[in-house]
């Protein structure tokens, strides 16, 4: 084997701290992963490190970009069981992200709602005393009866 194919070989395996800086996943994160079966366990060095290839590196970042984007596990876990993001029927993946959105839809709704209660409760309060405090009332069951 020359040396460039040597190099070349390396540069296309990962130890888990370069996986994790490459991913910006926390390397504890990455072994949570794999414990729950969505990222493949990786094959192991005689030594017992860990070896990750460019199909760890792919399936981790669509993993946390999916994270970063609100999907659950199981929304995720339902993609990668697709294919991924090359080999997924489009209308399957459609309908696991109308379902997402409506939920994103849902809480912005909810949020929107708080943000209205809270505001006029903030603004209801004068500053006076804690018995006398609307925000504390709304913040505690027993004193808002």
């Amino acid at each position: 084997m020359s040396i460039s194919s040597i190099t070349d070989a390396r540069a296309k395996v990962f130890t888990i701290g370069a996986l994790s800086d490459l991913t910006d996943v926390n390397i504890e994160t990455i072994r949570y992963y794999e414990r729950i079966k969505m990222l493949p366990a990786p094959p192991r060095t005689a030594g017992g490190r860990r070896v990750y290839d460019p199909t760890h590196l792919r399936t981790l970042a669509f993993i946390r970009r999916s994270r970063e984007l609100g999907f659950s596990l199981d929304d995720i876990r339902a993609l990668i069981r697709l294919g991924g993001p090359d080999q997924a029927s489009c209308r399957q993946v459609r309908e696991i992200a109308t379902h997402h959105l409506d939920d994103v839809r849902a809480k912005i709704a909810d949020l929107r709602k708080m943000e209205r209660l809270l505001s006029k409760t903030v603004a209801q309060c004068t500053g006076t005393t804690a018995p006398n405090c609307p925000v504390l009332d709304i913040l505690d069951s027993r004193r808002s009866k």
